[in-house]
């Protein structure tokens, strides 16, 4: 597996560990820190900081390494310095099992253009096919309709309810499985 990716419009990168990548993953969450707090678990006072995310893109590299977790950090191919999104498949699981889990994000300035959807349509099928992933499972909250939207029309199909499944900003809530089998 490669650390870069060119798509049509996109250059998808597993990021090693620098100051300047930690200084553009920042930048990333701070433009919107409010959008992703919805959705996320609650962010410790140092979430916020470049020596954070360094470590952060230290373990996450030396993760992709092993394939244990790919997170590729998007950008569009006009302007390679600025993220405008990342998409991640972790809980990488062999053996019996060869499946993961996936998530997505994207500055909500660069919706609409498609962008999402052929970042996860090549990073699906890096999994499937350059991984030999058999399963890729999704969890989404019941309000995030344009997240349902973009995995059914990436052939994710609907698996349940799994109730009060995941702490966000500190209280459990209920998450829709979808998953894709290879």
């Amino acid at each position: 597996m490669r650390f870069e990716y060119e798509t049509q419009h996109l250059l998808l990168k597993i990021l090693k560990p620098s100051c300047e990548a930690a200084k553009q993953v920042l930048h990333f969450y701070n433009r919107n820190r409010i959008l992703f707090e919805r959705y996320e678990a609650t962010r410790s006072d140092d979430f916020y900081t470049q020596e954070h995310h360094n470590l952060i893109l230290t373990n996450e590299f030396n993760l992709a390494i092993q394939e244990k977790c790919i997170r590729f950090w998007i950008y569009e191919k006009d302007d390679p310095t600025l993220i405008i999104g990342t998409i991640c498949f972790y809980n990488i699981v062999r053996s019996v099992y060869d499946c993961c889990e996936t998530g997505y994000k994207f500055d909500p300035n660069f919706w609409h253009k498609g962008y999402a959807r052929e970042a996860m349509t090549f990073g699906i099928s890096l999994m499937f096919h350059e991984l030999n992933l058999h399963r890729i499972q999704a969890y989404v909250m019941e309000e995030n309709k344009a997240s349902i939207r973009l995995l059914c029309s990436l052939n994710f199909k609907y698996e349940g309810i799994c109730r009060k499944s995941i702490r966000i900003r500190g209280n459990w809530e209920d998450h829709i499985l979808f998953a894709r089998v290879k």
